[in-house]
């Protein structure tokens, strides 16, 4: 991981540590020493939408407290299994103070979700994704997390976490973007996909943020990077959404949250909470200029790919 798992003494506290001190001290509802996760799991997935060329894999830590499932998306083969028996059983309070990020992550996501489901949030805007294969859920989760963006939202927007039906429906919204995960290689269309969010920040007019960036160690940096610009921050998190949830608002313009199971997971019918922005971009910006990492397509595109 990009960051350090255990912070010492006097190290620099992370948006995270901060959300967990709150917890701690009980600012966000009953104690966590009052909690226990009852299960852990992790779930290893590897896909490839019928018609695609290119793939994906997710892994994901799960941990439930009592009715609440939270996760937080991993690299593969990141966390030993062996972790989960020492999981189970262990109070909320206890993994807040785990050495393993994604194990504070998914503790907290959980224990968030279970003090206040999103069903219940008097912010929330529940779409439902309708029954379908994992092509046709993936552009419709796309449709979905794209309107978040605020009305007068510029280009291009850095999607940090490819997902290229989510570049699909920006492009049908008239909007640039820059593609950025920390694996690197090609988008669907064969357009380059940078590994350094750095990169991908600089000229942005919006970011689109996947929920892996909490776990990874990039999320202070790319959310203090949309406060320095006064661009809008719109993450969409199958992992950590009750955490991202908490920071709506300072750190956080928008937010899709898509608790377990994941759309991926089944061909049902299933349910993503938003949170939209309060308050429309700001529309007096002037239009970067397309560079060698701004990605204009002129055919019309066809839905699916990373998710």
């Amino acid at each position: 991981m990009s960051t350090t798992d255990s912070l010492p003494p006097g190290a620099d506290s992370t948006l995270l540590d901060a959300l967990i001190e709150r917890v701690r001290v009980g600012t966000t509802g009953p104690t966590a020493e009052n909690a226990t996760a009852s299960v852990a799991f992790r779930t290893e997935q590897s896909a490839r939408h019928a018609g695609r060329s290119t793939g994906y894999v997710n892994s994901v830590l799960s941990i439930r407290v009592d009715d609440a499932i939270g996760s937080c998306a991993t690299e593969p083969g990141e966390l030993d299994a062996s972790l989960l028996p020492e999981i189970a059983g262990s109070s909320v309070a206890e993994l807040l103070a785990h050495p393993e990020k994604p194990v504070r992550v998914a503790a907290l996501d959980a224990y968030l979700t279970r003090n206040r489901p999103h069903e219940t949030h008097p912010s929330v805007r529940t779409a439902r994704i309708p029954a379908g294969s994992s092509l046709r859920k993936s552009t419709e989760r796309a449709r979905v997390v794209v309107e978040l963006l605020p009305r007068g939202t510029s280009g291009p927007v850095a999607v940090i976490g490819v997902v290229n039906s989510l570049l699909a429906a920006l492009h049908r919204r008239g909007l640039d973007y820059v593609a950025c995960d920390l694996k690197g290689g090609r988008t669907e269309w064969d357009e380059p996909v940078l590994s350094d969010h750095t990169r991908a920040l600089d000229g942005a007019g919006a970011v689109l943020a996947s929920g892996m960036v909490l776990g990874n160690g990039t999320f202070d940096e790319i959310a203090a990077h949309c406060r320095a610009k006064d661009i809008p921050l719109v993450v969409f998190a199958q992992t950590g959404g009750a955490v991202f949830r908490e920071l709506l608002g300072t750190e956080v313009t928008a937010l899709s949250a898509e608790p377990y199971p994941f759309f991926w997971l089944t061909g049902e019918t299933s349910d993503i909470h938003t949170y939209p922005a309060e308050k429309p971009a700001r529309d007096d910006r002037s239009p970067v200029e397309d560079g060698p990492n701004r990605h204009r397509r002129t055919t019309n595109p066809t839905d699916g790919g990373v998710t």
